[in-house]
């Protein structure tokens, strides 16, 4: 899951990626603005983490701007504004959440895997699908309440699938949200992926739909 999170507090930028990162998530970084509103304008993100008090373009700026062009990933603002009239306007700029500064870097982690999740139509924190279990607090897959273990990046491909079943995932989409940022990456990362998770989890666990993707699950597409 790639986050986009904008900040311009580079201590706090930093102690945000590195949470994200230990929960699983890819996460970018911007410190201004008008950066950050191009990224999330212009690429695929599945959540961003926004700060209000932005330099160049503010983060409200930032937040209508998006909503007025259509898009519509999941935001969270995060902001030393604690006055409530700044919340309200925030949220009816198109807000998905709001986080006041000082915070636990532990309760963003939940508020943006609740924001995922919701995203994808999964309410709980536990994603079933017939006999598989992802649990997104614990970082963990189960097989028939077994625990598999999995490396960061195969955990990443699973919940990725789990999070969209409902639909079929495009190779590229997976490469984006998986690999971003990685400029040596073989043309077939990610069929080898999917092959080590099939060895874990079995082979009808990930299933491919030629010329369209892949797909956990019942896809709809």
């Amino acid at each position: 899951m790639r986050i986009l999170v904008l900040e311009d507090d580079l201590a706090i930028s930093a102690m945000i990626r590195t949470a994200l990162d230990r929960a699983g998530l890819l996460a970018e970084v911007e410190h201004d603005g008008q950066e950050g509103w191009f990224r999330g304008d212009t690429e695929a993100f599945d959540a961003a983490i926004l700060d209000l008090g932005l330099p160049v373009l503010d983060g409200l700026t930032v937040l209508k701007r998006w909503r007025k062009a259509g898009r519509n990933l999941p935001v969270l603002v995060l902001t030393a504004r604690g006055n409530w009239d700044e919340r309200v306007e925030g949220i009816d700029a198109g807000a998905d959440d709001y986080l006041t500064k000082p915070f636990r870097v532990e309760e963003l982690v939940a508020r943006v895997r609740a924001l995922l999740r919701r995203a994808a139509g999964h309410p709980a924190p536990v994603i079933e699908l017939g006999d598989l279990s992802l649990d997104t607090r614990q970082m963990r897959v189960t097989r028939e309440g077994i625990a598999v273990p999995l490396s960061p990046q195969e955990f990443r491909l699973v919940s990725y699938l789990m999070h969209h079943r409902t639909r079929v995932v495009p190779q590229q989409e997976l490469t984006e949200h998986l690999y971003f940022g990685e400029t040596e990456l073989d043309s077939n990362a990610v069929e080898v992926l999917v092959r080590r998770v099939r060895q874990k989890l079995g082979a009808d666990s990930i299933r491919t739909r030629r010329g369209f993707g892949y797909f956990m699950g019942g896809a709809a597409e």
